[in-house]
């Protein structure tokens, strides 16, 4: 297969194509996992404050967040396990100078692959999981028969469990910190991670499977995912518009801040496809 151009790629987008937006909107009040900072914005200067002899003026703000905020992507520095991060390497030796030397945000490349979108409860017949409900291999596989592909390595594996409704909701039953979040099981992130993907995302505060009254005890899917394959993972996705499209292949993209250090990034992960085709 020859090399694309790149006025090959360029012709690509400019003939035609739709981006879906697969994060949520960020601002004070949204919901925020108990271990981390909520967000907050101010004005720290209004239109009106300064004007310019030409009658010019500027606003600007602060925003205060943490790197595990809205929609967000954990750096491989974000979980280790008895003392060792991803590849063996000791905590202690990737912390230093008050960083992550290694393993940070800022060493995480922008991806571009191809993004397979797996909709558990559309595969199921829902239009949500059950609070608290595992995702096995089993229902991955059942999604990945609903759109005829599997993952391959170097593929973004996006899951819909449908918790991303309660985001501006109910912001209590969203955390799960009582009766739990669905999500993926240990084995599902083994099956996953065993297909040597990318990067894998979903629509939950934690990309886990948090029984009823567990909060996040334990964190199996990213021990399985971040610390023992280097596999990084997206979380507070919005995956409803997606879902609506009923989309499958994609062309995922995601860059997260370059953060030095950093043990995740605020992100916007976008699905792009070609726009549908029209019949005269």
């Amino acid at each position: 297969m020859s090399a694309i151009t790149t006025d090959e790629i360029i012709s690509v987008f400019v003939n035609g194509h739709q981006i879906i937006d697969m994060s949520q909107d960020m601002h004070a009040g949204m919901p925020t996992s108990p271990n981390h900072p909520g967000f907050r914005l101010g004005y720290l200067r209004r239109h009106g404050d300064m004007v310019r002899p030409d009658g010019g003026s500027a606003s600007n703000e602060l925003l205060v967040t943490g790197g595990h905020v809205g929609t967000h992507v954990d750096a491989l520095a974000h979980v280790s396990h008895e003392g060792f991060l991803h590849g063996g390497v000791r905590v202690e030796d990737a912390f230093r100078n008050g960083r992550f030397q290694t393993h940070g945000i800022d060493k995480m490349e922008p991806v571009l692959a191809r993004g397979l979108f797996l909709d558990i409860p559309r595969a199921h017949g829902v239009t949500t999981l059950e609070a608290g409900q595992p995702i096995e291999v089993s229902d991955l596989e059942a999604a990945c028969a609903l759109i005829d592909a599997e993952p391959q390595p170097g593929d973004a594996v996006i899951i819909r469990t449908g918790w991303g409704q309660h985001f501006e909701g109910d912001h209590s039953k969203y955390l799960g910190q009582v009766l739990g979040v669905p999500g993926p099981t240990a084995p599902a992130a083994q099956w996953l991670a065993n297909r040597k993907i990318c990067i894998t995302g979903a629509d939950s505060t934690a990309y886990e499977h948090i029984p009823a009254g567990k909060g996040h005890s334990v964190l199996p899917a990213h021990k399985v995912l971040l610390v023992d394959s280097g596999i990084n993972i997206i979380e507070h996705m919005n995956l409803e518009p997606a879902s609506e499209l009923q989309l499958g292949k994609f062309l995922f993209i995601l860059a997260p801040l370059k953060i030095l250090g950093g043990t995740g990034s605020p992100a916007r992960p976008l699905a792009v496809i070609g726009e549908p085709e029209t019949t005269s």
